[in-house]
């Protein structure tokens, strides 16, 4: 199997990446470099470019006409910076994405894997969804995620397109070979904020410390990231079983999770346990985008996919550490 990833130089990406060539899947990657890394791409098969580049992606496929699936991982997704700068997301995320879903329709390749978020639901009574669950996305990047939802909905109606919408939570940790991992020398997520606190000696502070939790801090459901490449590599391989060619559905969504929820202040502190170091701590008034949260309950994953999250919160937390020392041994900086 091939299959073309958008956007697999970046953090998740090359995660999949990596996960697909363990498995006997080969990726071609097409990745604009924005945010992505030329490191995590070498010795792969890579384009470097747009995904609205209609060129390009027609070089593609005819440089690898045997490309069976396309995997849509192309997009910023800071929630901060998407509140400051929402027509720089919606042309990213949306209407770059309308180019490529032209381009690969054009180009005869029906299976589609998109990257979606779970940052689109309205959080239940318990803080927990599921697929059926309201939406009520918050911020312009949760919104650019709805959008793209509905547009592939749409094109799955009018078009030979299949797509299945993977709705992330949250990821954290690295591929458990450091073979990649966060590209940024300072995110802006949870945890690499505590890692840069951590490193800098800073204090960190708990944003939103009032919702209705069970400590008042956010609640999020906190996936290792390679779970999460290993769910795209069973729904690349069993993409026509959850929809079947001559079936009479073509769009479905998956939520990856691990099924259990965990609040700020439980990550700060297990943290604070893996690491084993000093790092101070205070409350602070929520961010601009910023959501109570939700985690997911798993059936509909685990039945389609029959796959279930192996590596805890705590192993997420020791990957990530461990990246954040090898990093600038592996990118330079």
């Amino acid at each position: 199997m091939k299959v073309l990833i958008a956007g697999g130089a970046g953090f998740i990406g090359s995660t999949m990446a990596s996960a697909c060539i363990d498995s006997g899947i080969t990726p071609v990657i097409v990745d604009n470099l924005v945010t992505g890394r030329a490191e995590y791409v070498r010795d792969r098969l890579f384009y470097e470019g747009d995904i609205a580049d209609g060129a390009l992606i027609d070089r593609i496929f005819a440089d690898h006409p045997d490309i069976t699936a396309v995997v849509h991982a192309a997009a910023l997704i800071v929630v901060p910076e998407s509140v400051a700068e929402p027509v720089r997301y919606y042309r990213e995320n949306v209407a770059k994405s309308l180019d490529l879903i032209a381009h690969v329709t054009r180009n005869g390749c029906d299976r589609y894997l998109f990257s979606s978020s779970a940052s689109i639901y309205a959080p239940g009574a318990d803080f927990t969804v599921d697929e059926t669950s309201a939406l009520r996305p918050e911020s312009p990047y949760a919104r650019t995620k709805a959008v793209m939802e509905w547009v592939l909905e749409d094109c799955t109606n009018a078009y030979d397109l299949r797509v299945i919408s993977l709705r992330y939570f949250n990821p954290i940790g690295a591929d458990p070979k450091m073979r990649t991992g966060l590209q940024h020398a300072q995110p802006t997520h949870l945890l690499g904020r505590l890692i840069t606190a951590l490193e800098a000696g800073d204090e960190f502070r708990i944003t939103g410390t009032d919702w209705p939790t069970r400590d008042g801090s956010g609640i999020r459901d906190f996936i290792h990231v390679w779970d999460l490449a290993r769910a795209h590599v069973e729904a690349l391989r069993r993409f026509d079983e959850v929809l079947p060619a001559d079936g009479d559905r073509k769009y479905d969504v998956l939520n990856l999770g691990t099924g259990t929820g965990t609040t700020v202040r439980e990550f700060v502190t297990a943290f604070q346990r893996v690491a084993d170091r000093p790092l101070r701590v205070s409350d602070a008034p929520s961010r601009p985008g910023d959501v109570v949260g939700s985690y997911t309950r798993t059936d509909k994953a685990h039945a389609a996919l029959d796959w279930t999250p192996d590596y805890t919160v705590e192993d997420g937390i020791r990957h990530s550490l461990e990246w954040a020392a090898l990093r600038p041994s592996i990118l330079g900086e």
